[in-house]
């Protein structure tokens, strides 16, 4: 932007009194300085928002301003303009509305591509501000559409006989879109990937056996299948992502664990990927790990008003052990991250040491276990330590050293964060005595176990009631009279949720405190039927089955899904 408009932009935001002239000066001088354009710094500075920003803009322009775009683009228009051209000026053609082509521009002072873009269209422009982030949206649907699905490019391949890897040169981090049109086993690879993406999956599993090879997405924590290439195509395609992962391709007999770093439509996406050799070759899953997913709050992550006003309290202590407990894939990381967000302050010192790191977190010092150096889970919190921390998470308790270590930095003056692999919260405490570490040293550290599920939530736009039989309500311990209405909820299937009736997950949960009731059945070395019997007679917890049971009545989730993801309590 030129000076003379970053002057008249200035001007009119503080006429207008959507900044003072102090916040305008240092936005300036943080432009400056860091080389930002004026809407960055202005974003960084938290003094103005984006959309703002750009309603004063439109304004200012006499340009009207969208925070949404609810028109359908026109394919015959979007084809005729690069993707990249599209990318790089932050502008979208979306449709002819009488005999002009309305495009979309995050930067109205920038009129160079704007100009291009009407000789290219050869037809005049209306022009519209939006936010970038609809721009992309746009793009990414049209250019996702444009590329078919992978099931179309499979069908491409078969029809060309086109089923050899073109071995190349591992790609810089460049967006996926702009790869779709290179060699035939590159795209379907390319594809798989964003479409695992578009369709909010958290795993893809490449699985070859002796006549098919299959793929399949994890999604909300459950398998799907979606594509089944042909099974020649199976080592072309372990290949390329071999490459993508900067892993030995020649290697095929033992297991290989990579990482690749990917831009879809200007989010960051990072996926762990492992390979394992199976009878019928090599088998691959790829974790999908959205870097740009915002983190989500301890009161959006399920937890009922209850335990979330004694999870709260227990965030407020100096000392202690709180651990997360639950199989892999049940959110434990999520809830870690979530309680420290919350205590993430200039005040407090916060370190961790994860594997893997899943999130970056600003003002947190996170540190990755590497095992090929010694760089453990138990050798990392000894250094810790020295570093004068507050809070402390260890991502994972896994030995006895690693719990020595964990219960040490507890009894020390430090506040610690960590998981095990239990079925229950009680299973917890249990599951430490049992690792060898002393009665006395758990009921003296451990103040609190949270255990977790996560199930699937009814999708909100096809979600419809029922009268269950009293065989459901059985099967799950409901009596008739609790239900609201006499009824339950399920979703009947549509276009928002692919037809399977649930989209998004939500937590189950179940908090153990260990007061000194607790404490002296842990002195005992009493089993963990015990301690449950006693949480739930004396501090009155609530079991995953029952949490889930109320999440089910309230129609948050349905009770196949509770009976899912959680066992019979046996008390």
């Amino acid at each position: 932007m030129a000076t003379t408009a970053v002057k008249a932009i200035g001007s009119f935001l503080i006429q207008n009194k959507y900044l003072s002239r102090e916040q305008l000066e240092e936005i300036l001088q943080a432009q400056s300085e860091k080389g930002l354009s004026f809407l960055d710094a202005a974003k960084e500075s938290g003094h103005i928002s984006e959309a703002q920003y750009l309603r004063a803009v439109g304004e200012f322009l006499d340009i009207p301003f969208r925070p949404t775009i609810d028109i359908q683009a026109n394919p015959g228009i979007l084809s005729k303009v690069p993707l990249s051209f599209i990318k790089e000026n932050r502008l979208v053609p979306i449709c002819e509305e009488d005999g002009s082509c309305l495009v979309a521009v995050h930067d109205p002072f920038n009129l160079g591509p704007v100009d291009d873009l009407k000789l290219l269209l050869g037809m005049p422009l209306s022009v519209i501000i939006c936010p970038l982030e609809e721009i992309e949206r746009v793009t990414s649907h049209y250019f996702d559409v444009q590329n078919h699905s992978a099931a179309q490019v499979i069908m491409d391949m078969e029809e060309t006989e086109m089923g050899v890897l073109s071995a190349e040169p591992s790609e810089e981090r460049r967006d996926l879109l702009d790869l779709a049109n290179e060699a035939p086993i590159i795209k379907l690879v390319n594809v798989t990937i964003s479409q695992a993406v578009k369709e909010r999956a958290s795993d893809i599993h490449i699985e070859p056996y002796e006549k098919e090879l299959r793929v399949r997405y994890r999604i909300d924590g459950v398998l799907y299948q979606v594509l089944t290439p042909p099974r020649s195509y199976h080592a072309s395609i372990v290949s390329r992502i071999k490459i993508m992962a900067n892993l030995n391709i020649a290697e095929r007999r033992l297991p290989q664990d990579g990482r690749i770093k990917i831009m879809l439509t200007g989010r960051e996406i990072d996926i762990r990927v492992s390979i394992v050799p199976t009878a019928f070759g090599e088998r691959v899953v790829m974790r999908l790990l959205d870097k740009g997913s915002f983190l989500l709050s301890l009161e959006e992550l399920g937890l009922s008003t209850e335990n979330l006003v004694q999870f709260v309290r227990l965030l407020d202590y100096s000392h202690g052990i709180v651990l997360m407990t639950g199989p892999t894939g049940s959110g434990k990381t999520t809830t870690q991250y979530a309680a420290l967000n919350r205590l993430n302050s200039m005040e407090k010192n916060i370190i961790t040491i994860e594997d893997p790191i899943e999130y970056m977190m600003d003002g947190i010092a996170q540190i990755q276990v590497k095992p090929k150096i010694n760089l453990t889970f138990a050798n990392g919190l000894r250094s810790i330590l020295r570093q004068d921390p507050d809070i402390i998470l260890v991502g994972e308790i896994r030995d006895v050293e690693t719990a020595e270590m964990a219960i040490q930095a507890s009894l020390t003056g430090h506040l610690v964060f960590s998981t095990l692999h239990t079925n229950d919260a009680s299973g917890a405490v249990t599951r430490l005595l049992n690792m060898g570490i002393e009665p006395f040293l758990v009921s003296s550290s451990v103040v609190a176990v949270l255990a977790q599920r996560l199930v699937r939530t009814i999708c909100p736009n096809c979600k419809s009631s029922f009268v269950p039989d009293d065989l459901e309500l059985r099967n799950i311990g409901i009596e008739r009279d609790r239900l609201q209405g006499g009824v339950l909820w399920r979703g009947t299937g549509c276009a928002n949720c692919v037809g399977r009736g649930f989209r998004g997950r939500t937590g189950i949960f179940e908090l153990l405190l260990v007061r000194d009731n607790i404490q002296g059945l842990v002195l005992s070395n009493v089993d963990s039927n015990t301690i449950k019997r006693e949480a739930i007679t004396k501090n009155e917890m609530i079991t995953l089955r029952e949490d889930g049971v109320k999440k089910a009545i309230s129609g948050a989730t349905t009770i196949e899904e509770v009976l899912r993801v959680t066992r019979e309590d046996i008390v």
